[in-house]
């Protein structure tokens, strides 16, 4: 990340202006203003993340399948290169949509578009952890390529500096699709480092184009956007863990040894959203570099909260015998992310609100803990879900003796 100092997001459009009724078919793509009042989630964007996480669901099949049968290292891998497709996808047009959101009938159009490649990409995700990325490359190009015209199209209804960052914007991303086509072609021992490289160029792109100016984001909608896509995952998490323990007591009538797994996915689950939505972020989305640091740092946050559904998944298939591995393993599968979880979300925002060191060591040392219930067996998950349930209610208990202190000393 670069630390260079950035100049101010032009003033844009007056709020009054974006909301007149104006009603034309086609219109000028402007940015809109940051500190726009009332500034929420479109149903064009809800709908644009519910398709995202049909992708996010494949991933975690996918996932199950490959930890159940033992092959817990590469499923992981390439559970990680498909979330990286889904989440830059999702998270550059979530950025872009927050700037110049006009919501014209080409700006639904050109995004409707980028759903399409949405469900193309879900429907190669199978293939790609049979080490095939030819339709999810397919998927991602026509994602991007509707983005470049995103950013061709501002381009376009801009002038100065704001221009040349849709300019930057739209080249960078045409750039760096040449070079996923290229890693089509290249060996399959090499491919990985390819990957890598691509991966890491396509997020170089934002620091490139906003390094003179940044856009005109909104600080309390991507903060809202995020956490959003934050609840649909953990949505999803419920869904195929849900699922997963009906079919393990409608076909194995193991009710007993199912009970404890889904009481503690359930408190992991909810103790996630406790935790995340624990602290205002938005507050702390003031400079480009805290936006790209927090940006960046959600494709923790949302892999790890999709993984643990998952990893309940596998544990439930290897409590009926169906997965070829051992309790240790399966539990693993959710103390791992479920303690990432915990961990990303304390370093992105928890520890900017947390007074005293037994504030800031809580979501910590919950993590170690949580990576510690790995080996308590067949109860593994249900005392990870204890430990994230005991986590909250210690926090809210400090979080409150902190409160009355301060009022205290105020008086």
């Amino acid at each position: 990340m670069t630390s260079t100092p950035t100049t101010p997001a032009a003033p844009g459009p007056d709020p009054a202006q974006h909301t007149s009724p104006d009603r034309s078919p086609v219109r000028r793509l402007k940015e809109r203003r940051r500190d726009e009042k009332h500034r929420v989630a479109s149903s064009l964007e809800l709908f644009f993340d519910l398709c995202f996480v049909v992708a996010v669901a494949q991933g975690g099949v996918e996932l199950v399948h490959a930890i159940a049968e033992g092959h817990a290292g590469s499923g992981v891998i390439d559970y990680a290169r498909v979330f990286f497709a889904i989440w830059w996808a999702w998270m550059n047009f979530t950025w872009f949509a927050s700037a110049y959101d006009n919501d014209d009938v080409l700006y639904r159009v050109v995004t409707l578009v980028q759903i399409a490649g949405v469900l193309v990409l879900a429907a190669g995700v199978s293939r790609a952890f049979a080490d095939d990325f030819t339709v999810v490359v397919l998927g991602y190009l026509i994602i991007r390529l509707a983005m470049a015209a995103h950013w061709l199209r501002a381009a376009k209804s801009t002038s100065g500096a704001e221009r040349t960052v849709a300019l930057r914007y739209a080249g960078g991303v045409l750039l760096c699709q040449v070079g996923w086509l290229a890693m089509m072609f290249t060996p399959a021992g090499a491919r990985d480092w390819v990957f890598l490289v691509m991966a890491l160029l396509e997020m170089c792109v934002p620091v490139y184009a906003e390094r003179r100016r940044q856009t005109a984001w909104h600080p309390h909608h991507i903060a809202e956007r995020y956490g959003l896509f934050t609840i649909i995952v953990l949505g999803e998490t419920i869904a195929a863990a849900t699922v997963a323990v009906k079919s393990g007591v409608e076909e194995n009538d193991a009710l007993g040894e199912l009970l404890p797994i889904a009481a503690g996915g359930v408190l992991i689950v909810f103790a996630a959203w406790w935790i995340y939505f624990g602290v205002p972020i938005h507050d702390r989305l003031r400079s480009i570099r805290q936006a790209f640091l927090w940006g960046y740092g959600h494709y923790l946050v949302f892999a790890s909260a999709a993984a643990i559904g998952a990893g309940i998944e596998v544990a439930v298939e290897q409590s009926v015998g169906e997965a070829h591995i051992s309790t240790t393993a399966a539990s693993a599968a959710v103390t791992i992310p479920s303690a990432v979880f915990l961990l990303t979300v304390w370093a992105l925002h928890a520890r900017y609100f947390k007074v005293g060191t037994a504030q800031q060591l809580t979501l910590p040392v919950s993590a170690l803990l949580v990576l510690v219930c790995t080996f308590a067996g067949h109860w593994a998950v249900f005392a990870a879900g204890l430990v994230t349930a005991l986590t909250v209610a210690v926090g809210v208990t400090l979080s409150a003796r902190s409160a009355r202190e301060a009022r205290a000393a105020q008086a």
